[in-house]
């Protein structure tokens, strides 16, 4: 049995239908687990309920995104999948967690929480993977209204990926005991920069897809975003926009025994969301 987090999210939605399609029991976990195949309603700040999550589970998918990055949500579930004898858990982390930038560490929530893991005594494999191809999403009213979107990443490339790839990837490393002890970079097969994904995209949809360079700290403020988040996210939007993530991995094809999914490919698999908002 598998216990997929983040079940109704971007990776997680993913792994569930991957684990459906291959008749892997699984549990999807969900603070709100609405429409969700074999739903589980847990939290993490609600340890009775994440007792009840891992009852019976031998491996964990664990995806956490709190409001403030913390690796507290991470080690509530490392917690409770010890004591419930789970065997193994694969985290999403992200690329460049660890690099040091700007005198701070980048994504260091996320560098405490792998570190719980591995003094857990469990099993475990991390990914860490860049900028999804699916980010292009939340622009889809932008796009249609002619709006420029903005870009926050200047001139740098990045090694986008498919998050399809990444939910393949964390289904071969949930099942096959191989992976354990491992920390991956799962990039896609090229290096874009923002202005690159959006000709690809504005290629695809047939119509104009404008950018705009804008700072991403004051776009945050505006949402409301706690301080303690904005720093965390600025710096690694800052690595990232200075060239940190500016290489590929072989992971995906060595791991699923084909190539990595391009940007494009992406874009003409979903062209249909961004023609539905027009």
């Amino acid at each position: 049995m598998i216990l997929v987090t983040g079940a109704s999210g971007t990776i997680g939605g993913h792994v569930v239908r991957l684990l459906a399609d291959r008749g892997v029991p699984f549990r999807a976990m969900s603070r709100n687990p609405v429409d969700l195949p074999n739903a589980v309603r847990a939290d993490f700040t609600d340890p009775v309920s994440l007792t009840a999550a891992v009852a019976g589970v031998d491996a964990v998918f664990l995806v956490t995104v709190p409001p403030v990055p913390s690796a507290e949500h991470d080690i509530a579930l490392v917690d409770a999948a010890t004591a419930a004898g789970v065997r193994k858990i694969v985290k999403l982390s992200a690329i460049g967690s660890g690099e040091p930038f700007e005198g701070a560490t980048v994504g260091a929530w996320h560098v405490e929480a792998e570190e719980a893991i591995a003094a857990s005594g469990l099993a475990w494999t991390v990914l860490r993977p860049p900028s999804f191809a699916s980010n292009f999403l939340r622009y889809q009213a932008m796009i249609a209204e002619g709006d420029q979107i903005p870009n926050v990443f200047g001139t740098a490339r990045q090694p986008i990926v498919d998050p399809r790839d990444v939910a393949a990837v964390a289904v071969a490393t949930l099942l096959d005991s191989t992976h354990d002890g491992r920390r991956y970079d799962v990039t896609g097969p090229e290096l874009l920069t923002f202005d690159d994904q959006a000709a690809v995209l504005e290629r695809v949809l047939g119509r104009p897809v404008r950018t705009v360079d804008v700072g991403l700290r004051p776009q945050l403020e505006a949402a409301g975003m706690p301080a303690e988040a904005i720093a965390q996210v600025s710096l690694g939007t800052s690595w990232a926009g200075a060239g940190g993530a500016e290489y590929v991995t072989e992971h995906v094809n060595r791991i699923l025994g084909r190539p990595p999914g391009t940007f494009e490919q992406w874009a003409i698999d979903h062209r249909a969301m961004f023609n539905r908002m027009r």
